[in-house]
């Protein structure tokens, strides 16, 4: 059973109790993990259990409270926009987990004033933080009420992608038509191509 992260170069446990396996040291009689990952444990017939660190790539990714997230806007409603999580970070996900953008975590300011269908449209791509884990169906609850958070890829009615032009509008190139959206002030790092 993979169980927690482990920072690299915790010990782990005493040398007496498991072999060393990939991704761990052993030094003065205690094993050290020698890189950043989940710590698995396989039981050797009649030996000792043989411990290993598997690297965070290599293990099932999950959205953490705090991880800057991307993620795909499926429907809008007054109160809520559902999401997918695409990816945490720059790191894609192997499988969808849901999110949700409540009306009262998409702004900072004036959250009273906030309209979900002028900040997100369906399609839309959007960069959020994960405020809380979710419930037996996976569902996040996200919020964007940061300056860089937000729609950082949208297209227009004419599927063009459209140009930010201020932090509540984008526009068409194409037909030039304005639409209102909760616009991400993108930091490059975060930019998914």
């Amino acid at each position: 059973q993979p169980l927690s992260a482990r920072p690299s170069g915790e010990r782990l446990c005493s040398a007496e109790e498991a072999t060393a396996g990939s991704g761990t040291y052993t030094r003065h009689g205690f094993i050290f993990s020698s890189l950043a990952g989940c710590l698995e444990k396989r039981s050797e017939d009649g030996g000792l259990p043989l411990v290993s660190v598997v690297r965070d790539a290599e293990a099932q990714l999950l959205p953490d409270v705090g991880a800057v997230v991307t993620c795909k806007v499926c429907s809008i409603n007054s109160r809520f926009a559902k999401v997918h999580i695409l990816y945490v970070g720059s790191t894609p996900l192997k499988s969808t987990f849901r999110g949700t953008i409540r009306r009262e975590d998409i702004r900072a300011t004036e959250k009273d004033k906030v309209e979900v269908y002028k900040s997100f449209r369906p399609g839309d791509i959007v960069l959020a933080k994960v405020i809380s884990l979710g419930d037996a169906q996976s569902n996040y609850l996200l919020s964007t009420a940061e300056n860089e958070l937000g729609v950082v890829v949208a297209r227009s009615e004419a599927g063009v992608q459209m140009v930010p032009i201020s932090w509540c509008e984008m526009q068409c190139p194409r037909t030039h038509t304005k639409d209102f959206r909760k616009v991400a002030r993108v930091q490059p790092q975060f930019l998914q191509t």
